[in-house]
């Protein structure tokens, strides 16, 4: 029998608290609304528990009133897989499991769980003079269940690897209200096959993640950090080359930004001051990892070299944290200076790093030939393959007639490129409720059928996040 939403209501009351469960339409706003505003429906009650028994429990109950679930943490994902498809599930906010358990800076281990706030977690690691190298734009409010549910990648996945990579164990409840227990913190564990890895980046569908052993570096002395004049993404790609050869592990980051960016930001006051050293087309936003012991130099020694090679003919070298926070900004703001220029077709897709410059180059050809007057806004990590291939709708467009017009066929034009050079359609965003169809375009058929053979073993009555991810 299908519960009510006034029973469902009434039930998880009697299981943790009145005051845990939210009803009313309008205080579950914060809840509902995704920051891209693509998804619009309700839900049947939003539950806060206050520990782990208590996530066990609601979902031991769920499982059995066949009453579906989403886990959600910040609420900042870009795909929908955290607010709701049908209207009828329940969200279960994983605010208040929300404690550093530990922190071993001898072994490298921070256990966290997953409605610490990423920015909580970096503070965390700080103190202890460490730390924790995901960093995105949404850190302030993004919480570790849902970077790692959505194997988030952000800026340093050059050097230090995306959440799955940055996770040694997770603690997790199964659909059934069981609780996995593999908060392990072992660099060497051969005793079968690797579950938290099944957890990890599968969107809440398999568990809901309430805690994970993350791993954590010495805290760096300093960063040397600069702005670099490229001609284009080939020449962007030849000085990478250049900059891994000359500086190792050293380099953390290699960001890929076009000059428009640079126009947005500066029109709309974004920036106090232009961070360039000058007028480029791109922009190579380029920072070395200074440790203890180490002299400083090195960037500035391997921009001397690319000068001397012909390879750039400006750079902006920050000298003070002010220059470096600017310049991260202009980085960190290109998604969102978009949207004060009107509507704009976001990817989020990789390629092997030789391909970028093809995939930059042949997208805006083919999405210019479809919709003149468009204005492509590619930009993102080069150093591992995956660009933000934005475009910002003609100036004096209608922002909706735009979008009615150019939105999804646009999106199978540049899909089109990307899986021509060996690609992947979802590089660091994941699938939710907006790639659903996709996925099922250009996935590996005998990959689907593994994927929905793991979904119905350990969920089998499909309480957790249904229509996500597989459909």
């Amino acid at each position: 029998m299908t519960l009510s939403a006034r029973e469902i209501s009434a039930q998880l009351s009697a299981l943790v608290s009145s005051d845990a469960v939210i009803t009313d339409t309008n205080d579950m706003g914060a809840y509902l609304k995704e920051p891209r505003k693509r998804f619009h429906q309700s839900a049947a009650a939003v539950v806060i528990p206050p520990d782990v028994a208590a996530v066990q429990a609601i979902l031991r109950w769920a499982n059995e009133n066949r009453v579906a679930i989403i886990p959600q943490g910040g609420n900042t994902g870009l795909v929908g897989a955290q607010v709701p498809l049908y209207g009828h599930e329940v969200i279960l906010s994983t605010a208040k499991l929300n404690r550093i358990r530990s922190v071993d800076t001898a072994a490298g281990v921070m256990v966290a769980e997953s409605g610490v706030i990423l920015e909580n977690a970096h503070e965390a690691a700080d103190a202890v003079s460490s730390m924790f190298p995901l960093w995105l734009a949404s850190q302030g409010s993004a919480r570790i269940g849902g970077v790692l549910s959505s194997n988030a990648g952000g800026v340093n996945v050059l050097a230090y690897g995306n959440a799955r990579e940055l996770t040694m164990g997770v603690e997790a409840v199964l659909a059934d209200g069981r609780l996995y227990q593999g908060l392990n913190a072992l660099k060497k564990d051969n005793t079968g096959y690797d579950l938290k890895d099944l957890v990890v980046g599968a969107e809440g569908t398999l568990g809901i993640i309430t805690a994970a052993s993350l791993k954590i570096f010495p805290k760096p002395e300093d960063h040397e950090t600069a702005l670099v004049n490229v001609a284009d993404p080939e020449a962007a790609l030849v000085l990478f080359q250049l900059m891994r050869e000359r500086l190792g592990s050293r380099l953390n980051a290699f960001e890929l930004i076009p000059h428009i960016g640079l126009e947005i930001q500066m029109r709309h006051g974004m920036l106090d001051a232009d961070p360039t050293a000058s007028h480029s087309p791109w922009y190579a936003l380029v920072e070395v990892t200074r440790m203890a012991g180490t002299e400083p130099g090195a960037l500035q020694s391997a921009l001397e070299a690319a000068f001397e090679r012909e390879m750039i003919s400006d750079a902006a070298l920050a000298t003070s944290l002010a220059d470096r926070n600017r310049m991260w900004d202009f980085r960190e703001q290109m998604s969102e200076c978009q949207s004060k220029e009107g509507a704009s077709i976001k990817h989020d897709v990789s390629v092997p790093i030789a391909a970028v410059p093809a995939l930059i180059r042949e997208g805006i050809a083919a999405a210019e030939k479809f919709a003149p007057g468009i204005r492509p806004v590619p930009f993102g990590h080069l150093g591992d393959g995956n660009i933000h291939f934005n475009f910002s709708m003609p100036v004096g467009a209608d922002p909706k007639a735009f979008m009615a017009q150019y939105d999804e066929a646009m999106h199978g034009i540049i899909y089109e490129v990307v899986l021509r050079h060996g690609g992947s359609v979802s590089a660091e965003h994941g699938i939710g409720q907006l790639k659903v169809d996709l996925l099922k375009q250009v996935k590996d058929p005998v990959a689907l059928e593994m994927m929905r053979a793991i979904k119905t073993a350990l969920d089998p009555n499909g309480i957790l996040n249904p229509g996500k991810m597989l459909g």
